[in-house]
């Protein structure tokens, strides 16, 4: 034990701050963009204008082009699950968690 804490959560507390660090970098680089977005026009995180000037996903490092919605302060992207669709037309979706980052399609960062 260490200043009262277990290892285990002295080991978590460092990987939170690890990663808020690298969440405020994100941040700063994706002023301009929201924090939130979805291409769903019925969603309150919808914006027509900044969706036609083309926004790109890297999760986890990768290149996502099926994304439906995002937070990057959250960590999550959700992702259409193929061509299933719900009973109102809409993609089924999955929430998958990890470091985001969006970026403006001119912007692009180098892979």
């Amino acid at each position: 034990m260490r200043d009262g804490l277990d290892n285990g959560r002295v080991a978590a507390i460092t990987r939170c701050a690890l990663w808020r660090a690298t969440a405020n970098e994100i941040a700063r680089m994706t002023e301009l963009l929201p924090d939130r977005l979805s291409i769903d026009p019925d969603s309150p995180h919808y914006d027509e204008a900044l969706l036609s000037r083309g926004i790109g996903i890297r999760f986890n490092g990768a290149e996502k082009t099926n994304v439906e919605e995002y937070c990057i302060s959250e960590g999550w992207v959700r992702v259409s699950a193929g061509k299933a669709v719900d009973r109102k037309g809409k993609p089924l979706t999955l929430k998958l968690r990890g470091m985001v980052e969006a970026y403006l399609r001119g912007d692009a960062p180098a892979a």
